[in-house]
């Protein structure tokens, strides 16, 4: 695939317009606060992995409206004192698997979380208030009618929920949490980022859900094409999936972030398109005045969506390491 987005150059400076309703941020701190009433409810318990330098516990805590949202919670065997946590989300149509798939930074010496997705998992269900309403087959446009009933109002809340759920065991630090996750997993990362003030670090990889209007436009592949098929069908809802989308898209929450980040983007990705990904980087943290030297951007200009592969996990690696060398 060769490169058919903006130019490098274009792509450094691309920081376009957002388009955030006007409640947007009562929208989320409403949202939030509601969940104060279920408590979390984290358990924590212990499953064989078959894995001789990593202790696995099966989570789960209550997520959105109480639900019980499953997970992987990864320590390394030899530990001292409180750790690090590295709170994780998947990708698209991913859940959370087996014990042993999702370890490096427990292998690294963090404590690490792998957060099951709700519906989208084998493990974790998605009680949908909008499961009668119009839909396009897939995931991004459940409920799109309405922010209140839209699928990533779940599922954001369940990420911040997680990271209060990581924070809750005896062997993490709650003061050095970190959020990663690739593709739609960034893009949740970002959210979270937005909702969560206190994260020391943010590692989105190729993220998912950011600057809607033009991901819907300048690529025809999933899941973008999910909100494409979906106005195609029903054209007078064009305007309301776009006002719906706007409260959940990942450049307007980044703005809203305050931690160091480091993203990553493939400039040949028409799965999620540079310039969405652009759009987040370049919008990130300026709310917060973030410092420049504080972000950082990894492009691979020749790579499509899986971006920079294992050679990024160990870009992620060091920057890591050095992040929380400077928040002790």
């Amino acid at each position: 695939m060769a490169h058919f987005d903006l130019s490098l150059d274009e792509l450094e400076r691309y920081r376009p317009a957002l388009t955030e309703p006007g409640d947007f941020d009562t929208f989320w701190q409403e949202t939030l606060g509601r969940q104060d009433e279920f408590g979390l409810a984290a358990t924590f318990e212990p499953v064989h992995n078959g894995l001789a330098t990593i202790d696995t516990f099966d989570v789960t805590f209550a997520g959105y409206g109480g639900h019980p949202v499953r997970g992987w919670f990864h320590l390394p065997v030899t530990r001292t004192g409180p750790l690090p946590v590295v709170v994780e989300y998947l990708g698209y149509g991913s859940g959370r698997g087996a014990p042993h798939e999702k370890r490096l930074w427990a292998d690294a010496g963090y404590a690490h979380l792998v957060m099951d997705t709700r519906g989208q998992g084998a493990e974790t269900p998605d009680p949908d208030p909008a499961a009668g309403d119009i839909a396009a087959p897939g995931f991004l446009t459940r409920g799109v009618l309405d922010p209140r009933r839209y699928y990533y109002r779940r599922l954001y809340t369940d990420a911040v929920r997680a990271v209060a759920a990581a924070r809750t065991h005896p062997d993490v630090d709650p003061s050095r949490t970190v959020v990663t996750g690739t593709s739609q997993g960034g893009g949740i990362a970002l959210a979270a980022a937005g909702l969560v003030p206190d994260l020391v670090a943010v590692m989105p990889d190729v993220p998912f859900l950011c600057h809607f209007p033009r991901a819907t436009t300048i690529t025809d592949l999933p899941p973008y094409v999910e909100v494409a098929r979906f106005v195609k069908l029903h054209r007078e809802h064009a305007a309301t999936v776009a006002r719906t989308m706007s409260y959940f898209d990942g450049a307007a929450l980044a703005r809203r972030a305050n931690a160091p980040t480091l993203f990553s983007v493939g400039l040949m990705d028409r799965v999620c398109p540079p310039s969405t990904v652009y759009a987040a980087f370049n919008h990130y943290g300026a709310q917060r005045n973030v410092d420049q030297a504080d972000k950082q951007i990894r492009t691979y200009p020749f790579n499509d969506h899986e971006g920079g592969g294992p050679a990024h996990e160990v870009v992620k690696l060091e920057w890591l390491s050095k992040q929380l060398e400077t928040s002790v």
